[in-house]
């Protein structure tokens, strides 16, 4: 198995380490030939805008949604609202490109700066590991999944009903940061889905 991680801008690295501690080998993906014989592709957290031009200007965008049209792919924080089709709240920019191809809507930005930051623990639905405990989900100027439509469906919640994490068959996306802790249930989730057990 062969994973990719979009490393344009922002952390790509921290995915990158988190895959090969699991014996996965993961490469950096920067040009249209990075994504050849990828079995699945990490959109990093970052700066979303910047992550779209960036695509826009290397010509990644037509190829990366032709790649997800075919295999699975996960966006962490900018990374969901990369892959979302709407951006609520009037936070979408006309010069924000998206890949917009999760029946999702986020809102930028919604738990506050950078000094907001904060860490909770998720009970995340489609965990089936054995392990009960929850996960610890770093939010670093997180987007809030507004809704998921269509064939979107949340996977985890905070405790006041407000969705951090949705499933589209093999597309998924978390507005936390999975790869900075040391719990690696989120990237075995996605291999599951690169795999295609849960298609």
């Amino acid at each position: 198995m062969k994973i990719g991680v979009l490393a344009l801008q922002g952390a790509f690295i921290e995915h990158i380490k988190m895959l090969r501690g699991l014996g996965v080998e993961a490469v950096e993906v920067r040009l249209l030939q990075d994504l050849q014989d990828l079995d699945g592709l990490i959109i990093p957290g970052g700066e979303s805008t910047t992550i779209g031009k960036l695509a826009v200007m290397y010509d990644l965008m037509e190829p990366l949604r032709q790649f997800a049209a075919e295999k699975a792919m996960w966006g962490t924080c900018a990374g969901m609202i990369f892959m979302a089709k709407e951006i609520g709240n009037g936070s979408a920019g006309r010069d924000q490109p998206l890949l917009g191809i999760m029946d999702i809507e986020v809102e930028r930005n919604a738990f506050g700066r950078q000094v907001d930051s904060f860490e909770t623990g998720l009970n995340v639905a489609v965990f089936h590991n054995g392990n009960g405990s929850p996960f610890p989900a770093v939010f670093i100027r997180a987007p809030r999944l507004v809704a998921a439509k269509g064939k979107a469906r949340v996977i985890a919640t905070l405790d006041d009903g407000t969705a951090v994490a949705a499933q589209q068959g093999k597309w998924l996306v978390t507005s936390f940061h999975p790869e900075l802790t040391h719990d690696a249930r989120f990237h075995q989730y996605f291999l599951q889905l690169v795999a295609g057990s849960d298609r």
